[in-house]
């Protein structure tokens, strides 16, 4: 399916509100129904129908075709956060006494989640180094029903051979999900590649701006209506109509921003990975990065996100590098027009454990400005250092 029929055309319903270019929001909390009939129809299909706002909605329904169709799922489901989508969908395939394998340095919120908050429920996890598929398979036990990608992760922009994991889940019966929020659905398609659902922040690039989050699956159609009777309804982490309406906003311009954003990308890293005060970038589409060409067989492009290992060991000169920076905002998340840092030294206290993730690694996201702006920038702070 067309990228510009999806973002532009499909869902689009304008003859049934005006012909209003941009779709209406749909605020309402419930929906009445005409007779009794009607309503006891809408409970048992509540999946498919409009009867109350925690489950369906209008404006919502419309977001959620547009990326299931981005990302060549049958069916999605949107929630109000990306790790609100991450939790539904590992809730959907794990129970008391089960397994789960998932990469190293994933999302803090995920590996949260499976390390502190589903063992209280009988849920055990193993962490493992995605970059090597055999290791998903050493440490498959008989109670593991899912293994966890996320690819690239968010701070070392590791790569997992996404087809290599997704044959040996199907070898032992078990569910596969990826986090694809860093290459997005336009630069990777993981269901195509056997994975079973596929999670996205759409704080990221979906929404685009930096004024909206919200989360989405993308799957099957038996999956994500399971998702729905279960997770989905019961805890009720939903997107609601005005979020999603900034979403379906951000995905009219998201061709153009990625290709913008991957273009730049690529300018500042190549800058970046000949300076003499970098020890490394960790940026997957660089040719002398180790997974290169894992990069260009499963993925389409690069998007904005890379980190830097300064050459330096001491806390004060990177916090010193970092807050000479004057045109990336040092900040969280990702995705929207604006350049960001995020210094694992912010992690670092004296009186706390010290992170896994060393002090000197700085994350990028490169945004929507001019890459010599941002150089100039790179270069001044760099000088200091």
């Amino acid at each position: 399916m067309d990228i510009s029929y999806i973002i532009n055309e499909l869902g689009e319903e304008r003859e049934a509100y005006f012909q209003a270019v941009a779709p209406p929001i749909y605020q309402t909390s419930n929906f009445a129904s005409a007779t009794v009939a009607e309503m006891r129809h809408k409970l048992l299909h509540e999946e498919d129908e409009y009867m109350y706002t925690r489950g369906n909605n209008p404006t919502v329904t419309l977001l959620e075709k547009k990326l299931a169709a981005l990302e060549g799922a049958e069916h999605a489901i949107a929630f109000g956060s990306g790790i609100a989508a991450v939790a539904a969908a590992i809730l959907s395939q794990v129970k008391a006494g089960d397994h789960v394998v998932y990469t190293q340095h994933p999302y803090s919120w995920t590996k949260s989640l499976l390390r502190k908050f589903l063992p209280r429920f009988g849920v055990e996890a193993t962490m493992v180094d995605g970059t090597d598929p055999e290791n998903y398979r050493r440490a498959i036990r008989p109670n593991t029903t899912l293994l966890y990608l996320e690819s690239p992760t968010s701070f070392t922009f590791d790569l997992q051979d996404i087809p290599a994991v997704t044959a040996i889940a199907r070898a032992h019966g078990c569910a596969t999900i990826i986090d694809n929020s860093c290459a997005s659905p336009l630069h990777q398609r993981p269901l195509q590649l056997g994975v079973d659902l596929v999670v996205h922040s759409c704080t990221k690039y979906i929404g685009g701006h930096s004024d909206v989050m919200g989360g989405v699956i993308c799957g099957s159609r038996e999956a994500i209506n399971k998702i729905f009777k279960s997770e989905y309804m019961t805890l009720g982490a939903i997107l609601g109509p005005h979020d999603a309406w900034l979403l379906l906003r951000g995905l009219r311009t998201l061709p153009v921003r990625m290709e913008r954003v991957a273009a730049s990308t690529r300018q500042v890293v190549d800058y970046l990975a000949q300076h003499p005060k970098v020890e490394r970038v960790l940026f997957p589409f660089l040719p002398s990065h180790p997974q290169y060409a894992l990069a260009q067989k499963q993925m389409r492009s690069n998007s904005g996100q890379f980190s830097i290992l300064l050459k330096t060991k001491e806390l004060e000169q990177v916090e010193l590098f970092c807050n000479s920076l004057h045109r990336f905002l040092m900040a969280a998340s990702w995705g929207g027009h604006e350049s960001l840092i995020f210094p694992v030294a912010a992690s670092y206290a004296t009186d706390q454990p010290a992170p896994i993730l060393p002090l000197n690694l700085v994350r990028f996201y490169v945004g929507l400005e001019d890459p010599d702006y941002l150089i100039q920038d790179l270069e001044q702070a760099l000088d200091k250092v």
